[in-house]
C-alpha cells in the first residue's frame, strides 16, 4: 500500500467518522478491540506479520471470545516500517476505531512513534518488536510495555558470552536507527566490561539492498567479532555475504545480536550454524512450549518467533487483567497486569514492573549444525537459562515512573 493509499483512508476514516459520531462511540464501548499494527510483508514478516496476528487470534479464542460481556475484536494494519504510518494509523485506531489496546510493532523507530501516540490518546500499547531499552527508560509512559526482550538483554546474553569464549575484539555492522543504534550502544558497554574492545561500526539503512561495502570495511578491521547490530532482513544478508565473501574463511566470526527463529530458517543450518543468540523463546524446549507451537504451526505452516509467541502471552494477560479488575480502564488494567505474575508457555519468572518492561528468563542458544538435527524445526541447542534479573537492567532512573 503507498502512503498516499494509506493517507487516503485516514481521512476517509476521520471524514466519515465526523457524520456518525454516536455510532462509534457506541462500537467502543461494546467490543475490546486490539490492534496488531505489524510489518506485514516487508523484512520482518516472517517474525511478526501475519504470525503476529493468528497469535492474537489464537489468544482471544483461547480466552473465550469476550471479556466483561464484550466481544473481543482483533485488527491488523501493515505500517511498512515507516514512523509516520505507523502513528497515524495508531492515531486512527485509537481515536476513530476505539481500539483499546495495540500490539506488535517491530523495528524501534515505529514502536517509539506509535508510543508517542499511545501516551498522548492514553491508550495502551505492548510492543514486541521494538528493542530498544529506551522504550522503558527516558521514553516511558504509564500505558507502555515491552514484552518480548529489549537490547540490554540481547547484549548481556549474546555479546557476554562471545567475550567469555575469547571473542575480545568487535566491529559492528549497524542498522542506522533507533533499534540499531541502541544494540551496538549497549553490547559495547557489556564487551567494554568484560575486557573486550570495540574496534569501529559502520552504519547503513534498513533493508539496504548492497551490504558489500560494509562486509568489507568489517573484514578490513581484522576483528575476531563482526557483531551484527540489527534485526531482519539485514542480519540474514550480513550472513549470507559474509560467508561469499570469505569472512568464516578467513578467521572472523559473526555475532548476531538479534537473531529469531525465522531468520535461521531462512539461512538454513548450513549457513546459520554455530550461531550464538539470545532469545526469550523456543518453541522445542519443553512440553508446554511445544504444545502451543504446534497448534501455530497447524495455522500458519511454520513455528512461531519469540515476537509471535509474545504476542500470545501478553494478549492472554491483559484479558485476565480486564476480568480481574472489572473494567478496561487503561491504567486500571495496567496497574492489574503489573499485581499478576507471568508464568505462561512463554515466560518464566515473568514480573511487569514500574518502568513497563516485563522482566523474565532469557535463553542463550547455537544453532546446530545440519547433522545434528534431528526433524523440520530442530534448529537449537540450549547452552544455559539467564535469570531475567541478570539479562534486563535495572529500572533507568531517566523514565518518570521509576521511584527513587
Amino acid at each position: 500500500m503507498s502512503r498516499a493509499l494509506v493517507w487516503g483512508s485516514v481521512i476517509a476514516i476521520i471524514l466519515g467518522s465526523a457524520l456518525v459520531p454516536c455510532a462509534d462511540a457506541q462500537a467502543g464501548e461494546q467490543a475490546i478491540k486490539i490492534g496488531v499494527l505489524s510489518d506485514m510483508s516487508g523484512g520482518a514478516a516472517d517474525a511478526a506479520g501475519p504470525g503476529s496476528v493468528t497469535a492474537a487470534q489464537m489468544a482471544v479464542e483461547d480466552f473465550g471470545g469476550t471479556v466483561l460481556g464484550k466481544p473481543i475484536e482483533v485488527l491488523s494494519a501493515d505500517h511498512q516500517n515507516k514512523a509516520d504510518i505507523g502513528a497515524a494509523i495508531a492515531r486512527t485506531w485509537y481515536d476513530v476505531d476505539k481500539v483499546d489496546l495495540i500490539v506488535d510493532v517491530p523495528v524501534s523507530a515505529v514502536g517509539l512513534a506509535v508510543q508517542a501516540v499511545s501516551r498522548d490518546k492514553q491508550k495502551l500499547l505492548i510492543v514486541h518488536g521494538t528493542g530498544t531499552a529506551d522504550f522503558t527508560g527516558k521514553f516511558c509512559t504509564p500505558y507502555s510495555m515491552q514484552w518480548a526482550f529489549n537490547t540490554v538483554a540481547l547484549a548481556v546474553g549474546t555479546a557476554r558470552e562471545v567475550v567469555k569464549r575469547g571473542g575480545d575484539t568487535w566491529f559492528f555492522l549497524t542498522q542506522d536507527y533507533a533499534f540499531g543504534h541502541a544494540l551496538e550502544r549497549d553490547a559495547s558497554k557489556v564487551i567494554e566490561e568484560g575486557g573486550g574492545k570495540v574496534l569501529g561500526a559502520v552504519r547503513f539503512p534498513f533493508a539496504t539492498l548492497d551490504l558489500s561495502s560494509a562486509i568489507l570495511q568489517a573484514q578490513a578491521s581484522k576483528a575476531k567479532i563482526i557483531g551484527l547490530a540489527a534485526g531482519p532482513p539485514d542480519n540474514i544478508n550480513s550472513i549470507k555475504l559474509g560467508g561469499e565473501f570469505g569472512v568464516f574463511k578467513g578467521g572472523q566470526q559473526m555475532a548476531g545480536l538479534l537473531v529469531l527463529i525465522s531468520d535461521v530458517h531462512a539461512l538454513g543450518l548450513q549457513a546459520a550454524q554455530g550461531l550464538v543468540l539470545t532469545t526469550s523463546f523456543y518453541w522445542d524446549l519443553d512440553d508446554q512450549t511445544r504444545a502451543w507451537s504446534k497448534r501455530f504451526f497447524a495455522k500458519r505452516n511454520r513455528m512461531p518467533s519469540m515476537w509471535q509467541a509474545g504476542v500470545y502471552s501478553s494478549v492472554i494477560h491483559y484479558l485476565e487483567a480486564i476480568k480481574a479488575a472489572g473494567t478496561d480502564e487503561p491504567l486500571t488494567v495496567a496497574a492489574k497486569m503489573r499485581e499478576a505474575p507471568i508464568e505462561d508457555f512463554f515466560a518464566r519468572h515473568g514480573k511487569l514492573r514500574e518502568d513497563g518492561l516485563m522482566v523474565h528468563d532469557l535463553l542463550l542458544v547455537q544453532v546446530k549444525k545440519p547433522e545434528e538435527s534431528k526433524y523440520p524445526w530442530d534448529y537449537y541447542q540450549v547452552l544455559t537459562t539467564i535469570p531475567g534479573n541478570v539479562a534486563f537492567q535495572p529500572p533507568d532512573p531517566a523514565c518518570s515512573l521509576v521511584k527513587n
